[in-house]
């Protein structure tokens, strides 16, 4: 079939092949051949530009954000891979900050047409695809490319980076990759190369052995971000982040501003300089200005979205994609450094993961909106309503987040706080 349309394209994107964050574990293919036979079917474009993998459970889209704006700041032509999307599929696949055209997923589409039938890749699998296509076709200088899932059995990891990062490890995809944090730091290992730097953002104990071993195997040279750095913040607004970060290496200590203002972020900037600090040696000529600059306006430059994103205030109306246990847990300490009288939670969560731990780190002196995402993988609100009320969270369901959102701004008092969270899909679904 030949596809003449975006729309057409992206409904056999969509429709045709399973979409993992649609429909859960059963689009996973823990195997990376198809990859491997699609790419080779296209020439191996992976092969013909640098890259930096990016791994962890959360702040690798964050990280990858703002290193790509400090890249492209510098004036490096620069891809960005990142998922899943928020509004449009194009926004996974960007050179310089711009979405990947509409004629060249239309012609990839077409491209790949005559192996469908023999190699029967998943949607994630293409998405890959068509980045390396694309990303080798501009002839970018270098590319970040975030994982999916885990690492070692990822789609994206048929790449030799020049650096890898793993921003952290908590407890997510389970059913997938681990019970516990050892386990999913060993597929988080899995983007480590032989004789490729390894940055690490956060450990604990359990976790830095697996990633000592495996970067001690491959002759990796080793990074721990808080080792070596230390950061306070400064200052906090609706629209900005202002941090002081100490470098233990050399004593100094210098601020950054960054657009993108949870305060969580402050743990995924220490990683970036870090990666800065490494990427250097390799020639890469990037000052100091070129850093605060590309910080400063990381969601412009790339349009990043979804991350303690205020929508307005009075009442203070934010959005964060926080799913799991370490974001929620992020979420709250943020919701911590806030003056407001009463908080109001829209909430939304998948059927495929136990929520139970990040429902016990919810407050429960806030008002609920249980709502759930069109999706097929989304717990039903009713469903949700029932088991948070196991945690005394209390709360009315609503058909859909902006349903939910409309009310519960309605509800609030301009001294109020109203947060919608607990599914990416979810805030990808509001009206903003």
């Amino acid at each position: 079939m030949k596809y003449t349309t975006y729309e057409a394209a992206e409904t056999f994107l969509f429709t045709q092949l399973p979409m993992y964050s649609r429909v859960g574990a059963s689009a996973y293919k823990k195997d990376l051949t198809n990859t491997i036979a699609l790419c080779n079917y296209i020439g191996n474009p992976h092969n013909t530009f640098k890259t930096i993998h990016i791994a962890g459970t959360n702040g690798k889209g964050s990280t990858s954000h703002m290193l790509a704006a400090i890249l492209q700041t510098a004036g490096y032509r620069t891809g960005l891979y990142t998922s899943p999307h928020l509004y449009t599929f194009k926004e996974r696949i960007k050179i310089n900050g711009e979405m990947i055209p509409e004629q060249t997923v239309i012609d990839f589409c077409n491209t790949i047409q005559p192996v469908l039938n023999t190699i029967y890749p998943s949607f994630f699998e293409i998405t890959v695809a068509m980045a390396y296509q694309y990303f080798a076709q501009q002839k970018v200088d270098i590319a970040i490319i975030e994982t999916g899932l885990g690492g070692r059995l990822d789609s994206t990891n048929i790449i030799t980076p020049i650096l890898s990062i793993i921003t952290n490890i908590s407890y997510d995809h389970q059913d997938i990759l681990g019970n516990t944090l050892a386990e999913i730091a060993y597929e988080k290992a899995g983007i480590i190369k032989p004789n490729v730097p390894i940055v690490i953002g956060e450990y604990v104990q359990q976790t830095k052995s697996v990633f000592h071993t495996k970067a001690t195997t491959t002759n990796s040279k080793q990074y721990y971000v808080q080792d070596n750095y230390t950061c306070h913040i400064a200052a906090q607004t609706a629209q900005h982040l202002t941090c002081t970060v100490t470098n233990a290496n050399n004593a100094t200590a210098l601020n950054y501003t960054l657009d993108l203002n949870g305060a969580y972020q402050a743990k995924n900037l220490c990683t970036v300089l870090q990666a800065l600090q490494v990427l250097q040696p390799l020639g890469y000529i990037i000052s100091e200005a070129d850093v605060q600059y590309g910080l400063q306006q990381s969601k412009q430059i790339n349009g990043l979205q979804g991350r303690w994103q205020v929508l307005q205030t009075n009442p203070l109306v934010v959005l964060d994609v926080a799913h799991n246990e370490a974001g929620i847990m992020q979420v709250i300490a943020q919701l911590a450094t806030l003056q407001y009288c009463n908080l109001h939670i829209v909430l939304g969560m998948v059927k495929d993961k136990d929520i139970s731990k990040a429902l016990a780190l919810l407050p429960t002196k806030a008002t609920y909106y249980f709502t759930q995402a069109d999706i097929p993988r989304a717990l039903t609100a009713n469903e949700l309503q029932s088991k948070a009320a196991n945690f005394k969270l209390n709360g009315n369901e609503y058909a859909n987040v902006n349903i939910a959102l409309t009310q519960a701004k309605l509800q609030a008092t301009e001294n109020d706080c109203v947060l919608v969270c607990g599914s990416i899909f979810l805030v990808a679904e509001v009206h903003v």
